[in-house]
């Protein structure tokens, strides 16, 4: 489980996930070279039951939802284009079982999760080619408050938490891609793309099972406005894509998402809806995982204040992933709770507390499990540069 949650999640996001927010700038010659990053720690304590039975807690120091990471990108104009390209390697912070060496098993190997390549003009747009995050759920993802911390606790050795991914919203992931953004015309934007076939890897057959014939393809619409002191996006987003071979369905789904920033005050608002999209019976959040046309649903909603003077945002988050079968085998509800303080000690180092409380039923008619809780307390530190 630790292996898998590694390889599916240890990309998790990073806030600099274009050039244009890295902190490094250097002149060489025509190109800009911008550099950025993050390194993160936190001590986890996990307390589990299944079913009112508790399990030993789980005690690690390792990374939170975002994998300590190094980008690297440049950017120039060329022949009336504005070309780029990007970067980014990430890895854990946890030793893992302390085997010796560390290695894979102490989950501080490279994953590259984005290497792509930009090019455009404001006049009509930027097409994208190579592997950044999707489209889909990135909106959701990117204005979760947990990004700064742990959220939901990942295993021991875990290169990666969840956040609220797989309760709240579908992980975005990073995919191959060739996507196109439109202009910014008065703050309203599309964003569309064709995606690598994101095989089914649990309850319906291998992986291997699974034809790669079929492209997935997101997209999204968003508006940004500004009117005296409030700020805001609202967006719609959607995804579809034909899995062939062991299992045989389309995965289709949309999602609508708000967020509000006043004098220091935030609201996010998002919800989530689709068929084939998660399952939850894999590792919850993770798109297409389950091998089954499942039912999916889902949304979160958060509210953060910035305290005036200090700085410290206090905020807090409800948020709840549904999926079943048609047949019932499953019908799992995973629904968490999360506090968290995050105090920006300087301008790059923020101090950080969590603490959240998940709950997982599942009343299909095959249960492995009734009832999961855990709950998860989270003390660290996370810089950027």
């Amino acid at each position: 489980m630790n292996k898998k949650l590694g390889l599916a999640v240890a990309g998790a996001l990073v806030a600099f996930a274009s050039t244009a927010n890295a902190g490094i700038t250097i002149p060489a010659g025509d190109w800009t070279v911008d550099i950025g990053g993050n390194v993160n720690a936190y001590y986890t304590n996990v307390d589990s039951k299944v079913d009112g039975v508790s399990s030993a807690d789980s005690n690690t120091i390792g990374t939170g939802l975002l994998p300590a990471a190094f980008g690297i990108g440049a950017k120039t104009r060329q022949n009336d284009l504005d070309i780029a390209f990007q970067f980014s390697f990430f890895t854990g912070t946890s030793s893992g079982n302390n085997a010796i060496g560390g290695g894979a098993a102490g989950n501080n190997t490279l994953n590259i999760r984005q290497a792509f390549l930009t090019f455009g003009d404001a006049s009509w747009g930027t097409i994208k080619a190579g592997r950044d995050l999707g489209i889909f759920g990135s909106d959701a993802i990117l204005s979760d408050m947990t990004l700064l911390g742990v959220g939901v606790g990942g295993p021991a050795g875990g290169s990666s938490t969840l956040g609220r991914i797989g309760s709240g919203y579908i992980y975005a992931d990073w995919k191959g891609q060739m996507s196109y953004s439109s202009p910014n015309w008065n703050g309203f934007q599309v964003v569309a793309g064709v995606m690598e076939n994101f095989r089914p890897a649990g309850t319906v057959g291998a992986s291997t099972t699974q034809t790669t014939e079929n492209l997935g393809y997101e997209a999204k619409a968003t508006y940004d406005f500004a009117a005296n002191d409030v700020t805001g996006r609202v967006w719609l987003g959607g995804v579809t894509q034909k899995t062939e071979g062991a299992a045989n369905y389309t995965s289709n789904g949309v999602d609508v998402g708000a967020k509000l920033a006043y004098q220091g005050f935030g609201l996010v608002g998002y919800y989530y809806d689709g068929r084939g999209l998660d399952g939850q019976t894999v590792l919850g959040g993770l798109f297409n995982a389950s091998g089954v046309k499942s039912k999916d649903s889902g949304g979160y909603v958060q509210a953060t204040f910035a305290v005036p003077t200090i700085g410290t945002k206090l905020g807090a988050s409800y948020g709840m992933s549904n999926s079943k079968d048609d047949a019932n085998t499953f019908n799992i509800e995973n629904e968490s709770w999360i506090v968290g303080a995050y105090h920006p000690l300087t301008k790059s180092l923020n101090l950080v507390a969590e603490y959240t409380a998940q709950e997982i039923k599942n009343t299909g008619s095959a249960p492995t499990y009734a009832k999961k809780e855990n709950d998860t307390i989270s003390l660290g530190a996370i810089l950027f540069f």
